[in-house]
Order: C-alpha cells, then sequence, then structure tokens
C-alpha cells in the first residue's frame, strides 16, 4: 500500500510541476506579446506607411506575427537569453563596436563559401556617431561579380563593403560575418558611439523574426 501512495504522490507533484510551467509559460507569452504589440504600435504611430491599405495590410497581419514571434522566443534553444518584459534579446556587450574586427579578405573569403538565399547576416551602420549592427536577409547572389543583395539594405560586396547610395557623408554600412560575435550583437541591438556602449536599440519586429531562423550550431 505505501508503494501505491507513494506513486499516486509522485504523480501529484509531476502534474502540480506541470500545471505550473504551463501556467509561467502563458504568463510569459502575454508578457512577450504585450511588449511587442506595444513597441510595434509606437512604431507605426511614428513611421506609418502613407499608403492606407499597406497600413492595414500591416495590422491585419500584425496579431499573427506577433504571436509567432512570442512562440519562438519562448521556444529558442539559442546562445543569448530572452527578456520577457520587453520581448527582446540579451547578451554581454562588447566594449568597441564588432565592426572594429571587420577584415575585408576574410569577409571574401566567408561569402564565397557560405553565402545562400535568406541568410541573415549582420549589418553595421555608423550614422551621425551611432554604430549599430543590423540584421538583414540576402535576397539575390552575383557570384560572378561577387555581390550580394539584402532585402533591406541593397548591394554588398562579397568584401563587406556598401554598394549603394549614402544618404549623407556621415554615414556607412558594412557587412559583416555572420558568425556568433557579430550575430549575438545584431540580435541584442547593441550599440555605441565615440565613448562607448550606449543603450541598445529595439529590434524591429521584422528583425526579431528574422533572428528566429538563425541556426546558431553553425556559428563559431
Amino acid at each position: 500500500m505505501s508503494d501505491i501512495n507513494q506513486m499516486m504522490s509522485d504523480t501529484n507533484h509531476q502534474q502540480q510541476v506541470d500545471i505550473f510551467a504551463s501556467d509561467q509559460r502563458q504568463r510569459h507569452f502575454a508578457e512577450l506579446c504585450n511588449a511587442l504589440y506595444e513597441r510595434e504600435l509606437h512604431s507605426l504611430s511614428k513611421k506609418a506607411p502613407n499608403n492606407i491599405r499597406l497600413l492595414q495590410r500591416r495590422l491585419a497581419g500584425l496579431s499573427y506575427h506577433i504571436k509567432n514571434a512570442a512562440e519562438y522566443l519562448l521556444a529558442h534553444d539559442f546562445p543569448i537569453d530572452v527578456d520577457v518584459h520587453n520581448g527582446s534579446w540579451q547578451a554581454k556587450q562588447a566594449a568597441k563596436c564588432v565592426v572594429s574586427k571587420y577584415n575585408p579578405e576574410k569577409s571574401v573569403s566567408w561569402f564565397e563559401s557560405h553565402s545562400r538565399m535568406g541568410l541573415p547576416s549582420p549589418i553595421c551602420i555608423s550614422d551621425m556617431g551611432i554604430q549599430t549592427v543590423e540584421l538583414d536577409s540576402v535576397d539575390r547572389i552575383d557570384k560572378d561579380t561577387h555581390q550580394l543583395h539584402f532585402n533591406k539594405h541593397g548591394w554588398f560586396g562579397f568584401d563587406g563593403k556598401y554598394l549603394g547610395e549614402y544618404e549623407h557623408a556621415m554615414q556607412n554600412k558594412t557587412l559583416l560575418i555572420p558568425n556568433k560575435v557579430n550575430i549575438t550583437a545584431a540580435c541584442c541591438g547593441h550599440s555605441w558611439n565615440h565613448k562607448g556602449k550606449t543603450m541598445p536599440r529595439a529590434l524591429s519586429l521584422r528583425e526579431l523574426l528574422l533572428s528566429t531562423t538563425i541556426n546558431w550550431k553553425t556559428y563559431k
């Protein structure tokens, strides 16, 4: 009888643990969704498209994309942490911008071997003294000219140099090799100025969803 009682006790304990874990996950899911909704609505209020139909499409798809992002963040198996309170990735920030280790020759070698459609890649944006690293994805590859086109930022050479036109003289863009350090900086929104580290920026929903497609096991 004691063995039966022990088995029932163990079963009840496991059920309680499962219920607690499920409740905690639901709370985290709700917190993530709220944080992402707040951020996206704020972004739309500042940078809403002039085309009403485009704005309507974005709003119509917002719930679907936010729920997907929250699910991915909770189910992640990444070497960086999730902050459920503001819907962001968290990791230690380097003292200097990761672009300081940029090497054109290594970039050529890496992208010649590993470039592919849809590849999530970090791009360093230097603008008016502020350096940030953004995630973008490859949507065209021209191996004859050693060039890559990115969904948002346009054309870069395999050497990482930007091939488009800058908005002003104080702007610069550099494609970085997608390694663990550079990808981490992009996912966490790390930023720097001439003094060093500054407050991380919040990723757009597009970048956040793109970060969930990263296969961290391939990066060193």
